[in-house]
């Protein structure tokens, strides 16, 4: 079957036989790596104006080649609206929220995280969930909230900036453990700047165990390039 490109795009790792040995199945997911079926799931917090754009790729690969249930999680179970206008039903209101089904929860970005405190009852679940040792991930401004919540004490850590933590967090005192790079992990908890989506989501799969080291450096190396490579049109 000819290559083409669009379905290289859309399952990137299908077409890889000139980089592995590994055999493809239809949906792009490899039989040398197949998973079974999660038992815990995808929780995304999704608040009224979150960055809608910020975890989609990690949301759509957790999915794919994860085989991860994505779940919802709002406030209440009431819609709200993205950034970008998307009207989003939660699934399961925080205070619902089980931690023993929880595989990684996921924050947003946001304007409002820059604008007004973080809720009380967001900043518990957090602690929660740490305490459990469930993996949280944070991108953009969302990194405030795992700050306020102190879950950044001892593990290194990155933001939209050190000076932009500093200012958004008055009693931030984590300078030490900050790290310049697009995305970090550091024992479950993943913090990216708010342009580095792609980093954040190979981070997100590495913590989860979602492909093989090298599909989610091929992965990432297709989504930051931009280019598909020479022959895979």
């Amino acid at each position: 079957m000819p290559w083409r490109a669009r379905d290289f795009v859309h399952h990137p790792l299908r077409w890889r036989a000139s980089r592995s040995q590994l055999k493809r199945d239809p949906l792009g997911g490899s039989t040398g790596l197949r998973r079974s079926m999660p038992t815990k799931a995808v929780y995304f917090l999704a608040v009224p104006g979150f960055a809608d754009w910020e975890a989609a790729h990690a949301l759509a690969e957790l999915r794919r080649h994860g085989k991860y249930d994505v779940q919802v999680v709002g406030f209440t179970r009431e819609p709200v609206q993205s950034m970008g206008g998307l009207t989003i039903q939660p699934t399961v209101a925080l205070a619902e929220l089980d931690p023993a089904d929880v595989a990684v929860f996921i924050l947003p970005g946001g304007d409002r995280w820059e604008q007004q405190p973080v809720e009380r009852a967001l900043v518990e679940a957090l602690k929660t969930l740490e305490a459990r040792a469930v993996p949280i991930a944070a991108i953009c401004a969302a990194t405030t909230v795992v700050a306020r919540a102190g879950l950044l004490g001892g593990r290194r850590h990155t933001s939209n900036g050190l000076d932009y933590l500093k200012q958004h967090v008055p009693d931030y005192t984590g300078s030490a453990m900050y790290v310049d790079a697009p995305a970090v992990r550091d024992r479950g908890l993943i913090t990216a700047s708010g342009l580095a989506n792609v980093e954040f989501a190979g981070e997100i799969m590495a913590e989860l165990g979602v492909l093989s080291d090298s599909d989610r450096a091929y992965w990432t190396s297709l989504f930051r390039g931009g280019r598909l490579q020479s022959g895979a049109a």
